[in-house]
């Protein structure tokens, strides 16, 4: 994994990121991580989430972030034999969510606002109600599409790109509603990340085309970029060098995902779009069980996140769905 021509560091962008950037951490020579997690399902509570997250607060995150998930349609069979069409939230509650684990942990959250499934008047409330509860570190997506679709299809009156959503945020952040009404009294303006893919977006033509849109948010205001996970080093520092030629300035956060299950030798690439590189797909095809294929990705992951370390990055994210307790040994190891 060793890189020697890639020498940039996250500190040599983060002084135009002064101003407002809480989550990052903005010292080089600090090693720090943050965390994903997703909502509990409708009607399950909160002791397992509460229980994932002691797994890892002894960690000092600097962060943690919660994703938030659109309604989907499914099909009610009736008592006269047709199906009804109804909208169903599975995992509903991101504000609420992010709300109960500043108050329990005291430590940073920030909230995925999302295009899909939401229009521009329900963002609007979804902001207030965040600039209510103090909490102001966005990650601003667009979402994905919904499962019952071939391609995205915006919500009417909502968002299609995340750079509308951007946009958006960025009118809030100056005073303004969405149909242009004075704020006020506006309070304190929003951090906002994105999201970037270093093998590239599954629906971008090519990686030029998807770094182009990434330039846009920044130009627009974003103030880092979140990686999808990814398990080769390579893809990540090519894709941060081909950023800087591009006049990409904002750090971009390497997102990092340990395999758990001897399943995730298939599913992962085709779920999340990233290839697995050769020497850990051959390690992977030895594990005759589960628990070797947790090991393997906790020694996989402890190998890449020292050479990500190694390489100057100050700021690591975990993916920590079905890998609470991996996440929590590799941290283990390395803070």
């Amino acid at each position: 994994m060793n890189n020697p021509r890639i020498a940039w560091q996250f500190g040599d962008f983060c002084l135009i990121l002064q101003r407002n950037m809480s989550i990052l951490n903005l010292d080089k020579d600090r090693r720090r991580f943050s965390f994903e997690v997703l909502p509990p399902l409708k009607g399950t509570g909160t002791d397992k989430l509460f229980a994932d997250i002691d797994k890892l607060k002894e960690f000092d995150p600097a962060y943690i972030n919660i994703t938030t998930h659109h309604s989907e349609f499914v099909y009610k069979e009736l008592e006269n034999g047709q199906f009804e069409r109804q909208r169903i939230r599975r995992r509903p509650g991101t504000i609420a969510i992010a709300a109960a684990i500043q108050q329990r942990y005291h430590i940073p959250v920030q909230p995925h606002v999302i295009c899909s499934g939401a229009t521009i008047a329900d963002i609007e409330y979804e902001l207030l109600d965040l600039q209510f509860l103090g909490i102001s570190d966005l990650l601003l997506l667009r979402g994905d599409k919904a499962k019952e679709d071939s391609r995205f299809v915006p919500t009417p009156g909502g968002h299609a790109h995340t750079t509308e959503l951007i946009q958006q945020v960025k009118r809030f952040n100056e005073g303004f509603f969405a149909d242009g009404t004075p704020i006020k009294h506006p309070g304190k303006p929003f951090d906002y990340g994105v999201a970037c893919y270093p093998e590239k977006h599954e629906e971008s033509p090519n990686l030029e085309r998807d770094m182009e849109y990434l330039k846009q948010k920044q130009d627009l205001g974003a103030q880092y970029a979140v990686t999808q996970l990814f398990f080769d080093n390579e893809k990540y520092f090519s894709f941060v060098e081909k950023a800087r030629t591009m006049g990409i300035t904002i750090p971009i956060i390497p997102g990092i995902k340990p395999l758990a299950k001897l399943s995730q030798l298939t599913v992962v690439p085709k779920t999340f779009h990233c290839d697995i590189p050769e020497p850990l797909a051959k390690e992977i095809v030895k594990c005759k069980t589960d628990d070797d294929a947790r090991q393997l990705g906790i020694e996989w992951t402890t190998e890449q996140c020292r050479d990500l370390y190694a390489h100057g990055v100050s700021n690591i994210h975990f993916y920590t769905v079905s890998a609470v307790d991996s996440v929590a040994e590799v941290a283990k190891r390395l803070l």
